[in-house]
């Protein structure tokens, strides 16, 4: 299988269209455009059913206590997990192609609704845990919102954007599924895979 990330170059920084947050001189952060990229794949194996697109990063802090302190920094060794950005699931397999801002077109405050979207079914991404203590933006928050790493953090965060083809036209999956659920459904059901992976960072000292 092949993917292609419209505007997302292997290796390469993410554009700040596709991302939740840009960065600020005057606050370190502010709201991005926060589109998704129109993702096109093609060669998919015979006996395709559906397919799932995802999109995560796997260097966010296992620990958050100094995220966006000032005067400190999240430091390079801290341990790191998946945090999820993106996750459409029983999209037909008739489709090929998921066009720039189809699922997200700007920051919404509060979240995007799940279930059922505008292409497959979107699942709930982890932004839901990262802003829950936010009263002015904490919700449940489904489909695609991009990159925003934390402005202290010293290294470069990497966004794996993927395509599975799969041998089953549903994941049976309802209601508030999360990244987890979506690979626990996907075992065994896996004909094909692609990845594109960008990278994106806040933090002034890492910017080129």
């Amino acid at each position: 299988m092949k993917l292609q990330v419209r505007g997302v170059q292997e290796g390469q920084p993410i554009p700040e269209k596709f991302a939740f947050g840009v960065f600020s001189e005057q606050d370190h952060m502010s709201f991005g455009p926060n589109r998704n990229p129109e993702m096109v794949w093609e060669e998919a194996p015979e006996g395709t059913k559906s397919f799932v697109v995802m999109m995560f990063d796997p260097d966010v802090p296992s620990v958050a206590d100094d995220v966006n302190q000032e005067g400190k920094t999240v430091a390079a060794d801290l341990p790191r997990v998946d945090f999820f950005h993106w996750l459409l699931i029983d999209i037909p397999a008739s489709l090929s192609r998921i066009p720039e801002g189809e699922d997200s077109d700007g920051v919404s405050p509060k979240g995007k609704a799940w279930g059922p979207g505008p292409i497959g079914v979107r699942g709930i991404n982890n932004y839901t845990q990262f802003l829950a203590g936010n009263p002015d933006m904490a919700g449940t928050y489904a489909g695609y919102d991009g990159p925003c790493p934390p402005w202290n953090d010293e290294i470069i965060h990497h966004y794996h954007f993927e395509v599975h083809a799969l041998d089953v036209a549903s994941l049976g999956l309802e209601g508030e599924f999360d990244g987890n659920a979506v690979r626990e459904a996907m075992a065994g059901h896996v004909l094909a895979s692609a990845r594109v992976t960008g990278t994106y960072t806040l933090n002034p000292a890492l910017r080129s």
